[in-house]
């Protein structure tokens, strides 16, 4: 009996090897599971090997093959900015992370951001290559902060400056902040009305709203947008922002199909978005056409607006198509509104914390114009302490943590000595520039007179040096610097002209602490408390 046993074990191995005992399937099935990921992952690693072979990359944590250091990063259990702070202590300024199929190199002192940015500006120009779910909203890289550097670049910058951020055209829509500021304060005053104690305001939601209304008037030129429908179109492109955010198959493609609920999620939101800024514009087409034929009404049209650039504008290779269009009005929008309206909360939460702080700018506003009439841009320009004040909210509290991403425009471009492919993601941290105890006296203070007394700069350009730069610098600089710094001016002007501001009982110490959502937000949204001023207009 034992003999047969012995020779029937061969014969049953062979038969398990060739998969023909049912219940050991799963067995091989596995084994050939494990095989198969192993072959991907020695070919991952080849592949990322070859790539990068010869290059000297600068330092950083060892990664894991195929995820890089992905997960370490995913399960740290610390906010991404608070992860680069730690690895900026054993790394220095500059440091590598591969992110699965992505590498990115971040930089965070002023001197390397100098040279990337100013030095060789030309060389680290670009944007990376994505193929993810922001492409669909970008119409394939179709926007200015989107594009790779190029002619097609060129063109949309060129035009979204001439058309709607130099100088001139600013004043030119100086109408549309005076509308927008006028709602801005009628909504605070029924907002306080209704509440509880008949003073309390939530700064942020009533900020947006009324940054939201500016641009929308920049925009479109649609002069009698009801607040329903204004408040729809917000609620729409909020869900756009939402829905462009980093999911883990960027950084893993092979990932993507199990994504397929969110993909089709970002394309409903499209299609949202398209159906719903599409009739703005053809409304606005329907009204320069009448134009050409008519005197324009002036309570249904502005005289100009961005989207007239727009339908004018011809780009080789593009067709001017209306998604296109659709994509380049919400380009502006969104990229205007969060951030100019987390500013502004922040400023205030600044003001009810330091109530001498309020008292200078009113004094200033009163010296300017008084209560005679409500102050406006042209006022601003001459208030050097509000001016101080708005240097010093964006070195504290710049709208992001991260500039957008640079890349390289060629193979061979160097910083500090380190090899950047052009693959890699070109990352710039921004709070340890304006942090950094070598460029500012006391620099965890909030300090206004910094700039007026104290005799220190705020070039946020960075053409003079980088000691601040919440807008980025070089040829990448966001074109709507000016714009945003006027409008935080002007909206802190006229709360402090129309209102007395405090702290709320249920928020009696102001918390300072942040998160990231689209942009550095407060992480207890300022609830405040306000008394309107005796007014003359």
């Amino acid at each position: 009996m034992s003999m047969q046993r012995q020779q029937q074990q061969p014969a049953r191995a062979t038969a398990n090897l060739l998969g023909a005992m049912p219940g050991d399937s799963m067995s091989l099935a596995f084994t050939a599971a494990v095989a198969t990921a192993a072959i991907v992952v020695a070919v991952a690693v080849a592949r990322y090997n070859r790539k990068y072979r010869g290059l000297r990359l600068p330092p950083g944590p060892p990664g894991w093959p195929i995820v890089g250091n992905l997960f370490q990063v995913a399960f740290s259990g610390k906010l991404f900015i608070h992860y680069i702070r730690d690895l900026r202590r054993e790394y220095g300024p500059i440091l590598t992370l591969r992110m699965g199929v992505r590498t990115l190199v971040v930089i965070s002192s002023a001197e390397l951001v100098h040279e990337a940015l100013v030095e060789k500006g030309a060389e680290f120009a670009s944007r990376p290559a994505e193929n993810t779910t922001r492409n669909i909203f970008s119409s394939n890289k179709f926007t200015v902060n989107s594009a790779v550097y190029g002619p097609e670049w060129r063109s949309l910058r060129r035009n979204m400056v001439s058309g709607m951020l130099s100088t001139s055209r600013l004043r030119e829509f100086r109408p549309a902040r005076l509308r927008a500021m006028d709602r801005f304060v009628a909504r605070m005053r029924a907002d306080a009305a209704a509440s509880a104690d008949g003073a309390s305001v939530w700064v942020l939601r009533n900020a947006r709203f009324a940054v939201f209304c500016i641009l929308l008037d920049m925009t479109f030129g649609l002069l009698d947008l009801d607040e329903e429908h204004i408040v729809h179109i917000d609620a729409v492109l909020k869900r756009v922002l939402l829905a462009v955010g980093v999911r883990m198959d960027d950084y893993l493609p092979f990932l993507r199909p199990f994504f397929w609920r969110k993909q089709r999620r970002a394309l409903a939101v499209r299609r949202e978005q398209v159906d719903t800024l599409l009739p703005l514009i053809n409304r606005r087409r329907a009204i320069l056409r009448d134009m050409q034929s008519s005197p324009p009404d002036p309570n249904v049209a502005a005289p100009f607006s961005y989207l007239d650039s727009l339908l004018d504008l011809h780009i080789e290779g593009r067709q001017g198509a209306d998604e296109e269009l659709v994509t380049l009005c919400a380009e502006l929008i969104n990229g205007g509104t969060d951030t100019t309206a987390t500013a502004i909360e922040w400023a205030m939460a600044r003001i009810v914390d330091n109530p001498s702080i309020q008292v200078r700018l009113h004094e200033e506003i009163m010296q300017q114009v008084g209560h005679a009439r409500a102050i406006d841009d042209k006022d601003i320009e001459s208030m050097p302490y509000l001016q101080a004040f708005v240097k010093e909210l964006l070195r504290k509290h710049p709208p992001t943590y991260f500039s957008l991403t640079h890349a390289a425009v060629k193979p061979g471009s160097k910083l500090a000595g380190y090899d950047v492919p052009t693959d890699a993601n070109l990352d710039i941290f921004l709070p340890t520039i304006s942090e950094d105890p070598k460029l500012w006296d006391r620099p965890t203070e909030f300090d206004p007179d910094r700039f007026l007394t104290g005799g220190e700069t705020a070039d946020m350009t960075g053409s003079a040096g980088i000691r601040m730069i919440p807008f980025g610098a070089g040829r990448r600089i966001c074109p709507g610097l000016a714009m945003g710094t006027t409008h935080i001016a002007l909206m802190v002007a006229r709360m402090l002209q129309e209102f007395e501001w405090r702290a709320h009982p249920s928020q009696p110490a102001v918390d300072f602490k942040d998160k990231v959502e689209f942009t550095v937000v407060m992480n207890q949204p300022l609830l405040a408390t306000v008394k309107p001023r005796k007014m003359s207009l």
